[in-house]
């Protein structure tokens, strides 16, 4: 471990890229290993002043901006991997933000053992940009759509549409089992915990968050491996991992889910090719955060999905 101001505390003056931003995760980003608990706790106790007062979690900070932060104790870095500059497939891209195609296996972010993701290579990538961050996130094993905002403004309206729900997220999931409803509505409320070794899940239960998403039958396949159903998602809200949750829940696992799923089944996919969970983010539809303008953003279904739906398509047939 080491000091940060071991004996003072550190004045840091917000800059034109925090202009807009929460002090929360102003403080996040900045305290580099520094538990969030403890981040949050300093918030609480009125350690961390902005311009001499006290300052809610909530709040947003203006640039040139004055906060205090107390001493606060940081791991040392452990892991030196050099991050690689990376370019991915753009969907979308003006003077506000870009829209990728993130590829299924790569990280949205550093942390949690990953040493870097799509942000931090899309930095490296693009050494002259003044501001790039994410303004929503996908699982790692995800492919599909990803927002990153290149103006603070533009960043904080995304978010805004993203918790009002203005933006429509429509996702496409390949799952084991014969689906009958054409359009159903799935409103299990997900609560969050550890595993015993510490890894984050997510489970149906009453004491968890409010979570709603809209599924429709695009259609069947009877195969040598059972029935499979694609549904279109619609999510009304973001908890994570709601899409595979709902599902399992209902006795749909997702093909692939490494957490959620059918292993036995997904060990007999891999043999026939899929390797990956399949869970797709297709298409948005949002206003532009600047213009207002409508977008409609879509990602195609990556090669080794549709490979995969071809081979359903050479089973048995399409199930009634």
């Amino acid at each position: 471990m080491k000091e940060l101001s071991e004996n003072s505390a550190t004045f840091l003056e917000v800059g034109e890229d925090g202009d807009g931003q929460r002090i929360d995760n102003f403080l996040l980003k900045r305290l580099k290993g520094v538990p969030k608990s403890h981040v949050y706790r300093i918030l609480r106790s009125g350690e961390v002043r902005v311009n001499k007062g006290r300052a809610a979690a909530d709040r947003r900070l203006v640039a040139g901006d004055q906060v205090r932060v107390p001493p606060v104790r940081v791991a040392e870095k452990s892991d030196d991997t050099p991050v690689p500059g990376r370019e991915f497939s753009v969907v979308f891209e003006d003077e506000a933000m870009i829209v990728v195609d993130k590829p299924s296996g790569v990280a949205v972010h550093g942390g949690s053992g990953v040493s870097f993701g799509v942000i931090e290579q899309l930095r490296k990538a693009r050494p002259t940009a003044r501001f790039l961050e994410l303004a929503h996130r996908l699982d790692r094993e995800t492919s599909g759509l990803l927002i990153i905002g290149k103006k603070r403004s533009a960043l904080t309206r995304l978010h805004d549409q993203f918790r009002d729900g203005v933006i429509d997220k429509r996702y496409l999931a390949l799952v084991s089992g014969r689906w009958r409803d054409q359009l159903r509505n799935v409103k299990f409320p997900l609560l969050k915990y550890l595993t015993p070794e510490g890894e984050r899940r997510v489970r149906v239960s009453p004491e968890g968050k409010e979570a709603h998403s809209v599924m429709r039958l695009q259609e069947r396949w009877e195969t040598p491996w059972g029935e499979f159903s694609l549904l279109e998602v619609q999510l009304r809200t973001g908890r994570t991992h709601q899409i595979r949750v709902h599902l399992a829940h209902l006795g749909f696992p997702i093909v692939g889910d490494d957490k959620y799923g059918d292993f036995a089944l997904n060990r007999d996919l891999q043999k026939a090719g899929i390797k990956r969970m399949f869970l797709h983010a297709a298409s948005m539809r949002l206003p532009h955060p600047l213009s207002g303008e409508e977008l409609a953003l879509v990602a195609p279904l990556p090669l080794e999905l549709t490979k995969f739906i071809e081979k359903l398509e050479n089973g048995k047939g399409k199930a009634g």
